[in-house]
């Protein structure tokens, strides 16, 4: 047998004894929440059921529930609550009070009765209905008639008089169910009638009319489920129509078999408050609702309203009237004041304190604030008041009627793991049998202070205050720190300013004091002290204080540490100024570079006649960036009677790119001309690169070398990492086949072997440099096939424009230097 702890406390103190009753009815509603709580309870309660009734296993009894609802569309936790709410016994059937128009002759089904256990372990499904034929028997609730195919409605107000006069008469939820459906079967061919009220968010059918007794088992306690509709009509205070079964039941849990009840309506309860309940009407007639039946169900709603709310005070606190007058009243005041309402045990003491109101500006030591406050009991939220005066005096208070008036008290408590200690003046009268009371703090003071310390910390600030009459000065800690100067020296007088102040702006501050001083004028200054960390830039903002003559009395202001900001600006200024200078050497190199690479370089403006063949030349350097970049090619007569031709694209930009560029030039020109074959050239050039590399850092070259023979027509060629050379003949495109051959100035090792090729009377043959095809995050074979497709469409023509029209068409952005040579064999010749 348990035993009551506070039973067992002999000679202990009354708070102590408090304390223990808190605690122990605290550890029985914490075991009831997490019983609620807990889907697995749910779950095996619900397991428990079929076993014990269908003799299942563990296991088949979960396949079960999973299996069902798959089949109703349910989740798991909707089918277990569904199971467990077919177990309860149907509730018994309260007969309808006598109404003054007669019973219908064709009564509703009996609710007392009971189906028998059905075979399945879940509830079977409802059958549909036939719709009932129309009656007449003199009642006015059953004098329907069809009209046209369709069901009139006598005169509302007739029927709105009647359902008002039976309902007077009713003695309960389930008594107004029964009249709403003996009112409405006939005039809307309403089959059902629900009514839920919400019970701390779930909903609990109080009364229900024309269902079985096994469906309104199950459906007597709704968890707050979504997609509940009489839910949704309490929570949103409007009504829901479902007049379409098929797309209802993707939205909605459906009551019962959608194919018995065609058309449903929810309709919350009217009222000032909070919605508290709904009524359902189900009905087996397909079709929408009309306008004239929407609003007679809801005048009827509105009818049977108050006698609802009737019922549910009845079993409610008779004083939750006043609780809503006194909140009513609160909301208008200021300032923390509370209504409390006396707990009792059932002895009769009071053993706590609950709060029914709050005014807005309430705010407890924890921050809680008005309506946050409501509900709550006093020794469950501050545990540290029992046995303390202010107890005392509330009992004081509630036993005699006089107004308790206590002293400053402290009270103690623990927020976040974080002890904190408040201070507070507290007064309690008695309102009937409650509770005002009502409170002062008195330390908000210092918890502003620590946030004033915090703001004044983080933004490096501090505040100060100059009393003229008194010569006084008064700074915050912050401003100590500022000028690094100790606490115990207490704070720089006017006249020792000067001795921080750097000299160069004493006048200036010297002037703002003055204007401050003088004319009352609110200043804002900057200005440098110099302390033993070096010299800090501060800012001084103050405005004066004046009299009735308007003579400064009073100085107020901050100090700011603001040299962390300046010298960030310096930084920045500096940077900056570094930019700049790096963008003036960097626009003089691409000067002196693109300079040296036009006199290195020059660019044709018209075609060049050599050796028999046509020669246009194209240089288009980038368009963004201050470098040149190293693109170049030679065009010239060997004394042999032959030509060279020659394109390369040194790695880099700027001097050292066009250095290179002339080198390989020069060079390539002059060993060609001297008689070396085009492989060996292009070894010593490589040799040459490999060596300069030697003594400074890599560089690297693509390069390709032709000899053109006009007497046989022929050309030889070699490559060094270079793209392949692109022939158009008969206005089709296709690039050379490239021999072997490395970049320049990547292996000591590179092999060189010449290729040949023969050129017919109206031949383009094309050597470009990378840039005219190579576009960033793209395959270069995407570039080279569109290279191919131009050249074939410009060239094919014989335009003397077609490679200025190639160019432009393949490199819009000019992303890269570009070099192309278009090399023609006329077609006569």
């Amino acid at each position: 047998m348990q035993t009551d702890p506070t039973a067992t406390g002999d000679g202990a103190s009354p708070e102590v004894l408090a304390l223990a009753k808190v605690v122990a009815r605290l550890r029985a509603e914490v075991a009831d929440l997490e019983g609620l709580a807990s889907t697995t309870a749910v779950l095996e309660r619900a397991k428990g059921v079929l076993m014990a009734r269908e003799g299942f296993s563990a296991d088949a009894a979960y396949e079960a529930l999973v299996r069902e609802a798959g089949l109703r569309a349910r989740s798991l936790m909707e089918q277990c609550w569904i199971t467990l709410g077919g177990i309860r016994p149907p509730p018994p059937t309260v007969p309808p009070s006598p109404s003054p128009s007669p019973s219908s002759t064709s009564p509703s089904p009996s609710l007392s009765t009971s189906s028998p256990a059905s075979p399945s372990p879940f509830p079977p499904p409802s059958v549909a209905d036939i719709p009932p034929t129309p009656e007449t028997d003199g009642s006015v609730f059953s004098s329907a008639r069809y009209r046209n195919g369709r069901r009139a409605v006598p005169g509302s107000r007739v029927l709105l008089s009647g359902l008002a006069a039976a309902l007077a008469g009713a003695r309960s939820p389930g008594d107004a169910a029964e009249v709403l459906h003996e009112a409405l079967r006939g005039p809307l061919g309403v089959d059902g009638v629900m009514i839920y009220m919400n019970a701390s968010g779930r909903l609990e059918l109080v009364g229900h009319a024309g269902i079985d007794a096994a469906l309104a088992a199950q459906w007597q306690d709704i968890p707050p489920f979504t997609g509940v509709a009489a839910l949704e009509a309490i929570t949103s205070g409007e009504p829901r129509w479902l007049e379409d079964p098929e797309r209802d039941a993707e939205t909605y849990q459906l009551i019962g078999s959608p194919a018995r009840w065609r058309t449903r309506a929810w309709i919350p309860l009217p009222g000032k408050g909070p919605t508290t309940g709904a009524v359902g009407f189900l009905r087996t007639l397909p079709g929408p609702f009309g306008d004239a039946d929407k609003t007679l169900l809801q005048q009827a709603v509105r009818l049977c309203g108050g006698a609802l709310r009737a019922f549910e005070r009845s079993g409610a606190r008779p004083a939750d009237e006043e609780v809503a007058a006194v909140q009513r009243i609160l909301d208008a005041l200021p300032g923390a004041t509370i209504l409390l309402s006396p707990v009792r045990s059932p002895s009769g003491e009071v053993e706590d304190y609950r709060i029914d109101a709050a005014a807005p500006g309430s705010v407890d030591v924890a921050g809680r604030r008005g309506k946050e406050l409501v509900g709550r009991r006093i020794l469950e939220t501050y545990p540290t008041v029992a046995g303390t005066p202010l107890w005392q005096g509330y009992v004081e208070a509630l036993d005699t009627g006089a107004v308790y008036d206590g002293e400053p008290f402290e009270y103690q408590e623990v927020i976040g793991g974080v002890p904190g200690t408040s201070v507070f003046s507290v007064q309690a009268a008695r309102l009937g049998a409650r509770l005002v009371v009502s409170w002062i703090r008195h330390d908000t003071g210092e918890r502003d202070n620590r946030r004033v310390t915090t703001m004044e910390r983080l933004g490096n600030l501090g505040w100060a205050e100059w009393n003229l009459i008194t010569d006084t000065i008064d700074w915050s800690g912050q401003v100590y720190e500022i000028f690094g100067r100790a606490p115990g020296e207490g704070p720089v007088m006017l006249e020792e300013l000067p001795r921080y102040v750097v000299a160069d702006d004493l006048p200036v501050l010297a002037g703002a004091v003055q204007q401050l001083l003088g004319e009352g004028a609110p200043i804002d200054q900057p200005f440098r002290i110099t302390t033993a960390a070096g010299v800090r830039h501060l800012r001084i903002v103050a405005e004066a204080e004046t009299d009735a003559d308007g003579t400064p009395v009073k100085v107020h202001g901050f100090f700011q540490d603001l040299s962390p900001l300046r010298d960030a600006e310096l930084a920045l200024l500096e940077s900056e100024r570094s930019v700049l200078v790096q963008r003036g050497m960097l626009r003089a190199e691409r000067a002196i570079a693109a300079g040296l690479r036009h006199a290195l370089l020059p660019v044709p403006e018209q075609s060049i006649e050599l050796v028999g063949l046509c020669v246009d030349v194209a240089y288009m350097p980038s368009d963004s960036g201050v470098n040149v970049g190293g693109d170049w090619y030679s065009a010239i007569e060997l004394p042999d009677g032959n030509a060279l031709f020659v394109v390369g694209d040194v790695a880099g930009h700027g001097l050292a790119a066009v250095g290179t560029m002339a080198q390989l030039r020069f060079t390539a020109k002059g060993m060609i001309i001297t008689g070396s074959a085009l492989a060996d050239a292009m070894g010593r050039l490589n040799a040459l690169l490999m060596h300069t590399a030697a003594g400074a850092s890599a560089t690297t070259a693509t390069m390709i070398m032709m000899r053109y023979r006009p007497a046989s027509r022929s050309l030889s060629w070699v490559r060094a990492g270079h793209l392949p050379p692109l022939l158009v003949r008969g206005g089709e495109a296709r690039f050379l086949p490239a021999p072997e051959g490395t970049l320049l100035g990547a292996s000591r090792d590179s092999v060189y072997v010449e290729d040949t090729l023969d050129l017919e009377p109206g031949d383009h043959l094309l050597l470009y440099t990378d840039g005219l095809v190579e576009v960033p995050g793209e395959d270069i074979a995407d570039g080279l096939g569109r290279l191919g497709r131009a050249a074939a469409d410009a060239m094919g023509g014989g335009n003397r424009d077609a490679l200025a029209g190639l160019l432009s068409a393949l490199h819009p952005s000019q992303r890269d230097d570009m070099c192309v040579l278009d090399i023609h064999l006329p077609r006569d010749a």
